[in-house]
């Protein structure tokens, strides 16, 4: 069988750390202490003016390539998971496949907001595994503070800037779960709670962006609820039991949810990759920043089986095994 395996990993953060106390200082009405108690965060980057979705994207898979010593030109395709495109149109992908000089390799963007690294990975493994593609750049960008309203202390405070990357590359494996690289995931969508979290503006409705709005309470319920679902199907369906994931990296939403998951799940904290504090919520860029981040470590290891999972704005969800 064919295997999506991981042979690079890159990151990017814009700038320095804005912490809580920085954000008091900028004007938002809140404290260090009502933001971690709430979320668990104490920090996050925000792009400077001029860095793009693309600009943190490109950094990204400059490092992933280099971690794996291949040129940009042997890479088959290229997807950007993002919700923050540097333009309506053309995708923040096809900037990223210029500037890195792929030539005519395909490019293109997924929207499934938090999701959109688990929809991106799917698909890249898609492609592998039916031999279209053996080399895939897959890659979460967000410059997500330019959704905000920062005079909502109760979203502006959650989200931060960053981009990961994952080199896929195809590998023969024996069909067993003990294969390295992507064995299997899991990706659903309910658009009926579309208005709890999602954008009040877009070129097609208002002709321009709006601002994020969040029914916090809700979303909280549903999202601990529908990423531990689809993780415990994706493991029930792997055979596998929850002592045997090495880590669980979810969608870095809010230390709350994170934990609320994770037991549900029925796997321990000191089992689940968490940056949160550190980076916020960055939205497709969380999970490929907290594997980065957990592989440069140390943490994560060769032959480890890590289970991810997100969900976002849609509302979309899913999750994914792999190998690293």
């Amino acid at each position: 069988m064919i295997r999506s395996v991981v042979v690079g990993w890159g990151a990017e953060l814009p700038g320095n750390p804005v912490t809580n106390d920085d954000l008091v200082a900028r004007g938002v009405e809140t404290s260090d202490a009502w933001i971690a108690q709430r979320t668990g965060i104490r920090q996050r980057y925000i792009a400077d003016a001029g860095i793009t979705t693309s600009t943190l994207a490109f950094m990204a898979a400059q490092r992933a390539l280099a971690k794996a010593g291949v040129p940009a030109s042997s890479v088959d395709m290229l997807i950007v998971a993002t919700t923050t495109p540097d333009q309506t149109f053309p995708s923040t992908a096809t900037r990223v496949q210029g500037l890195l000089g792929m030539d005519t390799a395909p490019a293109f963007d997924v929207q499934a907001v938090c999701s959109g690294f688990v929809y991106a990975l799917s698909i890249a493994d898609s492609f592998i595994r039916c031999g279209q593609a053996r080399r895939v750049l897959v890659i979460g960008a967000e410059t997500f503070s330019r959704l905000l309203d920062w005079s909502d202390r109760n979203t502006c405070v959650l989200f931060g800037d960053g981009a990961g990357a994952l080199l896929l590359e195809a590998a023969e494996g024996e069909g067993t779960m003990a294969d390295r690289g992507v064995l299997s995931s899991r990706l659903y969508a309910d658009g009926s709670k579309n208005e709890l979290l999602c954008m009040t503006g877009g070129p097609s409705s208002t002709q321009d962006m709006g601002h994020l709005q969040m029914t916090g309470r809700e979303v909280f319920r549903w999202a601990v609820q529908r990423m531990a679902e689809s993780a415990i199907l994706a493991l029930e369906e792997a055979g596998i039991s929850p002592d045997q994931v090495d880590w669980l990296v979810p969608h870095q939403a809010n230390i709350r949810i994170l934990q609320s998951t994770a037991e549900r799940i029925g796997i321990p904290e000191e089992k689940v990759i968490i940056t949160v504090e550190h980076h916020g919520n960055t939205s497709a860029a969380s999970i490929p920043l907290a594997l980065c981040e957990a592989a440069e470590n140390g943490k994560i290891k060769a032959g480890q089986l890590l289970l991810l999972e997100a969900m976002g704005g849609g509302f979309t969800w899913g999750s994914a095994l792999l190998r690293w």
